[in-house]
């Protein structure tokens, strides 16, 4: 079946979507990991840094893609690079420009419309492994230009698989949605680092455009004054119409994944897509509750489990295990 009602149960003491979205970013714990950094030059001049676990030859490779202002230290990345790492994967992490900790060379930096830099990560992946990664797996923004690769690219995604987590499906959606009630913290931390990382390259690069950042104080603003006209879109709602992934799903030609909590502070109840919009090989999993990249159970705060980590990789081996059959 296309759309999937998960078995997912959130623990008792964390039901409220809020919590299950902030959990894991403050208690999480970050194993300690040895990942070998590598820079991919582009072809417009700028550059995208990726990390790498190490002993990659033969295992199968996974590709892992961060959310909105997201790097390697988001409370998802380490544990489950390291869960992969120990299942027998390879792992390649992607930071989206000026997300490494060094700004990009360009004015602009990355948005949702970036397919083509994941296109580019994967080259040098084939050429580095001779082969393609086994799974593209993305959170959030991540995912969202995860399923726009996978939809452009249809049967010729250089993947086997894809994996997508709490994805804003439509983004004009998202943007509304985080000026509302409590999900007002959550735009107000991202936009200010947003800001902060334009002003930082501001003082590095001669801007072309006139605006005030300071006063773009929410996701439509900045989107519509410094993202749209960056990236080469007339607006916000310009972009917003032709970068959403939502749009792209029924084009999908690789088996894909979809895990989604109908109560995500970062979307609407009606943002998640409808069975009609979705090709054969994309299963979208719905869970009741899980907030915003959460997905916690367990029966004890201090025995806390982080249920997402383990259902891709289980998702991932019974991939692998339907191409041996």
């Amino acid at each position: 079946m296309p759309i999937i009602n998960s078995d997912f149960k959130p623990a008792w003491w964390l039901k409220n979507p809020h919590l299950q979205s902030i959990w894991g970013t403050a208690f999480k714990h970050k194993p300690e990991i040895e990942l070998i950094p590598q820079r991919i030059e582009l072809d417009d001049g700028d550059f995208i840094d990726v990390l790498k676990t190490k002993d990659i030859k033969n295992k199968p490779i996974v590709l892992i893609l961060h959310g909105m202002e997201g790097s390697v230290e988001s409370h998802y990345a380490k544990p489950l690079i390291h869960k992969l790492d120990m299942a027998g994967y390879g792992v390649y992490f992607m930071h989206f420009r000026s997300c490494s900790g060094e700004l990009n060379r360009l004015p602009r930096g990355y948005s949702s419309n970036d397919s083509a830099d994941i296109q580019a990560v994967i080259e040098s992946i084939k050429v580095d492994k001779r082969r393609s990664p086994f799974a593209v797996i993305g959170f959030s923004l991540g995912g969202s230009v995860a399923l726009k690769w996978l939809g452009e690219k249809a049967e010729n995604a250089d993947t086997t698989v894809g994996i997508a987590v709490s994805v804003p499906f439509r983004l004009r959606d998202a943007a509304i949605k985080l000026e509302k009630g409590f999900s007002r913290v959550y735009q107000y931390y991202l936009v200010s680092t947003c800001q902060r990382k334009y002003q930082e390259k501001e003082e590095l690069l001669s801007s072309p455009l006139k605006v005030n950042v300071k006063e773009l104080n929410t996701f439509y603003r900045y989107d519509d004054e410094i993202t749209a006209p960056l990236n080469g879109f007339k607006s916000a709602e310009d972009y917003y119409e032709k970068c959403s992934s939502r749009q792209f799903l029924k084009s999908i030609r690789k088996p894909t994944l979809i895990l989604h909590a109908k109560d995500d502070p970062f979307m609407w109840d009606h943002s998640a897509p409808r069975e009609h919009e979705l090709s054969k090989d994309v299963h979208l999993e719905l869970t009741e509750q899980g907030g915003h990249v959460g997905f916690i159970s367990g029966k004890y705060p201090w025995r806390s489990e982080y249920w997402l980590d383990q259902r891709i990789l289980q998702w991932l081996q019974e991939q692998q295990q339907k191409l041996l059959n």
